[in-house]
């Protein structure tokens, strides 16, 4: 990205500035309008898709024939004063006018340059046709840090007794942000704390003070661990945004059809005793046109205890990641359901509204979902195996074909131990549907539980081991099931402090289990075991 040159506006010379201070933007706006607009403002306008206004407010145009003044070669003085390109007045004019109708109406006259500093051209190529890019990703970019903040907390807040700053780079996803870097005069928790505290002294609350591994550090830090940096941003770029109406509207949408999702799931589970049309539509994959809907509503009411256990299991797994958040002051937003045919619901989506304050935080708030989750359906999964074994319970069982068994090694396994031989090996199993809601449940907690990007799993991981082990677990991921690596957790305040031996354990236990639960029952196993009837398939 750079200058940009155009043969075919020869004759046009522009420039893009800062609108200056103490022209309002009524008055820019108001002279602007009552001249024609040159050929590339309008272009800009088009391609940013942004409001005349906003751009009268950001820029200045200075759009005239090429007289040699432009730092050029002076080739283009040949060129036809009366072309038809559209051109913006003269600076000088503009001020003018502005000037005049100040005086007019006894308001304080308003000093303004009567020409920006020219643009010296790159090379050759440039002469005609100049727009510095990088300025324009600037003004249309986030707010950047104030240079006078940079400086008073750079002289004010660091110093012997906390950090020494040798140098400062930029910080954040778009450059808008301070890095400084430096040496650290203490131990790194005590520092930090140190600092944010006179930050907030110093400057309110106008900015967020992150601690992070130093980029590029060749040697650790004397005390142990990493060297550390610490970058600062605006509050206003830094946090995320509240929760618009529009979100809650989809939100809700959403949990609607998850609700719509989960009784269909309850009326598959009764394939046995459903009409042929339906059954053809459940089984089928070539079928496109669904049933008619009457024939579905004598088995919605024998429906809605599936649905209801599927439902609560994945609203417990949110209650989980609120429950874990509020202590610690996090905002999340509100849960976007996802519904699933096959488990009902695949889970839900949400976001953190506040930075984190540090690692521990985002693998606390992150397991609590799956563990809540996972603790409910693993407990309905249990007792639906023991209601199945119940002659009592035989009015409330369905039948399912012994195949949803070996989709998964840890629940087949577990099934086959509670059930028995007799029961697992033959064509189809007769359980209770609080089996089946467990396992749905188990299954879309393995998969929140995955080590990629946004997910449970993956805040986890790059909670517990940083953003190059959640890299490389993503990768593996995709490689190994074709998931898309998602773009990871944005850094906490604190990205640097270790999470604990036990929270690493704890993760490592939960990806295994994840495994198991996802891994097939393989054919060999299968039919050894007696899951199912392997010769039938």
């Amino acid at each position: 990205m750079g200058t940009l040159t155009s043969s075919t506006l020869s004759a046009v010379n522009l420039k893009l500035y800062r609108r200056p201070v103490g022209i309002s933007l009524r008055e820019r706006i108001q002279v602007l309008e009552q001249n024609n607009r040159c050929f590339l403002c309008r272009e800009v306008e088009k391609k940013l898709q942004i409001s005349y206004s906003r751009f009268a407010a950001r820029f200045r145009c200075f759009s005239a024939l090429n007289n040699g003044d432009t730092g050029g070669d002076g080739n283009d003085n040949n060129v036809s004063k009366d072309s038809n390109l559209s051109t913006a007045p003269p600076e000088d004019e503009v001020d003018a006018k502005i000037k005049s109708r100040d005086l007019d109406t006894q308001k304080s006259s308003v000093s303004v340059s009567s020409r920006p500093p020219s643009v010296s051209p790159v090379g050759p190529g440039y002469n005609n046709f100049q727009v510095d890019s990088f300025k324009l990703m600037e003004l249309l970019g986030p707010e950047k840090v104030d240079p006078a903040d940079v400086k008073l907390i750079k002289e004010k807040l660091f110093g012997y007794s906390t950090f020494w700053v040798t140098k400062e780079e930029p910080f954040g996803d778009f450059g808008e942000g301070i890095l400084f870097i430096g040496n650290l005069r203490g131990e790194r928790e005590d520092v930090f704390a140190k600092l944010q505290s006179q930050l907030a002294e110093l400057v309110s609350d106008k900015y967020n003070l992150f601690m992070v591994e130093e980029p590029i550090s060749d040697s650790l830090d004397p005390r142990g661990g990493p060297r550390v940096s610490f970058g600062m941003l605006r509050k206003d770029v830094s946090e995320p945004g509240p929760t618009t109406l529009w979100q809650y509207v989809i939100a809700l949408l959403l949990f609607l059809l998850t609700v719509g999702s989960s009784v269909e799931l309850g009326i598959a589970s009764q394939i046995n005793r459903l009409p042929p049309e339906v059954v053809k539509y459940f089984t089928d994959p070539n079928a496109i046109d669904p049933p008619d809907v009457q024939l579905l509503y004598p088995f919605v009411e024998s429906a809605l205890p599936l649905a209801y256990g599927v439902l609560g299991i994945q609203i417990f797994h949110e209650v989980g990641h609120f429950l874990a958040a509020f202590p610690k002051k996090v905002k999340l937003s509100i849960p976007y359901f996802i519904p699933n045919i096959t488990l009902g619901s695949f889970g839900a989506i949400t976001q953190f509204k506040s930075i984190l304050p540090d690692r521990k935080t985002q693998v606390d708030i992150s397991l609590a979902g799956p563990f809540a989750g996972a603790v409910l359906s693993f407990t309905m999964f249990a007792v639906g195996l023991l209601l199945s074994s119940n002659p009592d319970a035989s009015a409330d069982l369905v039948q399912v074909p012994s195949m949803l068994f070996q989709g998964s090694l840890f629940m087949g396994l577990i099934s086959r131990a509670t059930l028995g031989y007799a029961t697992m090996h033959s064509a189809t199993v007769s359980i209770h549907p609080l089996v089946i809601a467990g396992w749905c449940g188990l299954t879309t907690t393995a998969f929140n539980m995955l080590p990629v990007g946004c997910l449970d799993g993956g805040r986890a991981i790059q909670g517990a081991f940083g953003k190059s082990a959640l890299t490389g677990f993503g990768l593996t991921t995709y490689t190994l099931l074709g998931l898309g690596v998602r773009t990871p957790e944005k850094p906490c305040l604190n990205d640097v402090t270790e999470v604990g031996t036990w929270r690493k354990a704890f993760i490592v236990l939960a990806i295994t289990l994840v495994v198991l639960t996802l891994l097939p029952v393989w054919d060999e196993l299968a039919e050894e075991l007696g899951i199912g009837l392997v010769t039938t398939f």
